[in-house]
């Protein structure tokens, strides 16, 4: 260099996680669409077929079931076959489903739709799907990775919420059909050339991991079966009652939010003489906050005790519930407002922390054994919303739903207190792959 020549500054190189995390996201954009579509096309589909509010939350319940019970076997398979040919493939049977709901006419057609097809796409496409990749791709910052990824679901529910509501006004329910489908195929060539299945199939190393000698060549496909893969982490996690607390607060924490509020809101505003439009408005609001809540409960869980922020989280979403059936009119009144944002913030906030307890306790099966809570999520889902259909047709009104919902997160709050705290060791450090026991030895005391 010669003298009084100025040094040249290299600009640090974007690690290949963080593209991997940003198509991460919009997959989960793209797949989250027909998550919205339920609350915006039953009406119209009610009205047109004349079929049962029950009915179509039988579907709605059958596309919750499946998505939960899909989740644990869907991560066992990415492990066995890689990220991306199974997010490839998932987004594929999305779009197929929802592509081929236009041509119902039987109320099975829809049970075969929007439950089976449009259940096993969106459940391989989880919320394990961003565990899975937080896990595999990120050492340092995996609490905000999983805010961040989860704020994904929120953000394609903020996207295809309005557009389906005003193509519900100025067309018709097919044509928001169309729309989803368009929007998860859309998202596959980004999967395809993008999301590398490991940081070794490119010669990187997970975000966040000392540098070493030699960067660690790509690990084969495990050649173990997927299903038994799932099923011995199930068997494994059964025996801790850590499990057992953190399924059932996130089976009520589904009932909440996907089962509940995600099918049902629109509709009882509807019951009020509020317009779909509005309505859906307001559920896109919910998004909105969704996305702040998430990346700052990922923050929060990179920093504090999860088990303490999954218990505030739930008190705060009961006290929302058991209050909002005096807030619903016909018009949107400030009191409302306040119930969206403080909804929105705690819609899916729970994620990050029950993703860093099921690490900690459980090690290298964190992703499977979260994938098994996510089902236990769904269950609860699936039974809050064909649970709040049958109210709804036999007492005209959904009362009785939201203040149940309200004391059940009251019981959510209650069972994190079963979650051992000498196995929830510090989120932002990299879980031991020993298992539970390991993870306990290694957890700080004091927490």
């Amino acid at each position: 260099m010669s003298a009084g020549s100025a040094p040249t500054v290299r600009r640090p190189r974007i690690h290949p996680a963080w593209i991997v995390a940003a198509v991460a996201f919009l997959t989960l954009v793209g797949a989250a669409g027909f998550r919205a579509a339920p609350s915006v096309l039953m009406v119209p589909l009610e009205e047109e077929f004349g079929w049962s509010r029950g009915v179509l939350s039988l579907a709605v319940s059958i596309n919750l079931v499946l998505f939960g019970l899909t989740a644990p076997f869907a991560a066992a398979l990415m492990e066995r076959f890689g990220i991306r040919r199974i997010t490839s493939l998932a987004l594929l049977v999305i779009g197929a489903g929802s592509a081929l709901t236009v041509l119902v006419r039987e109320p099975w057609q829809i049970l075969l739709t929007w439950g089976v097809l449009i259940g096993l796409g969106t459940g391989s496409i989880a919320l394990v799907f961003a565990a899975t990749v937080a896990s595999t791709w990120f050492v340092r910052r995996r609490g905000l990775v999983v805010g961040i990824l989860t704020a994904g679901s929120a953000a394609g529910q903020l996207v295809f919420l309005p557009v389906m509501a005003a193509l519900v006004d100025t067309a018709n329910w097919r044509v928001a059909s169309l729309v989803i489908a368009a929007g998860a195929l859309a998202v596959i060539p980004l999967v395809l050339v993008w999301l590398h299945d490991a940081p070794a199939d490119i010669g990187a190393r997970p975000y966040g991991e000392p540098p070493g000698d030699a960067v660690p060549a790509s690990a084969p496909a495990q050649r173990t079966n997927a299903a038994a893969r799932a099923l011995r982490a199930l068997r494994t996690a059964s025996h801790h009652r850590t499990f057992w607390a953190l399924a059932g607060g996130f089976a009520i924490c589904g009932a909440t939010t996907n089962g509940l509020i995600g099918t049902h809101f629109i509709p009882s505003a509807h019951d009020h003489g509020m317009s779909t439009t509005t309505a859906a408005g307001l559920l896109a609001l919910v998004g909105v906050f969704d996305i702040v809540g998430t990346i700052a409960s990922g923050w929060l869980t990179d920093r504090y005790n999860p088990k303490v922020l999954l218990a505030v989280y739930y008190l705060f979403r009961g006290i929302s519930l058991f209050v909002l059936p005096a807030l619903l009119a016909a018009t949107v009144q400030p009191p409302m407002i306040i119930f969206i944002v403080i909804y929105g913030l705690d819609w899916v906030a729970t994620v990050p922390p029950t993703v860093a307890l099921c690490r900690s306790a459980f090690g290298a099966d964190g992703p499977l054994v979260f994938g098994w809570v996510f089902a236990a999520h769904q269950l609860g889902a699936a039974a809050a919303a064909v649970g709040a259909g049958f109210i709804r047709d036999t007492s005209g009104e959904y009362t009785i739903a939201w203040f149940g919902a309200a004391a059940l997160c009251a019981v959510a709050a209650l069972l994190t207190f079963l979650v051992r705290r000498d196995i929830a060791q510090d989120p932002g450090a990299s879980a031991p792959v020993g298992g539970a026991r390991a993870a306990a030895e290694a957890a700080p005391s004091g927490r």
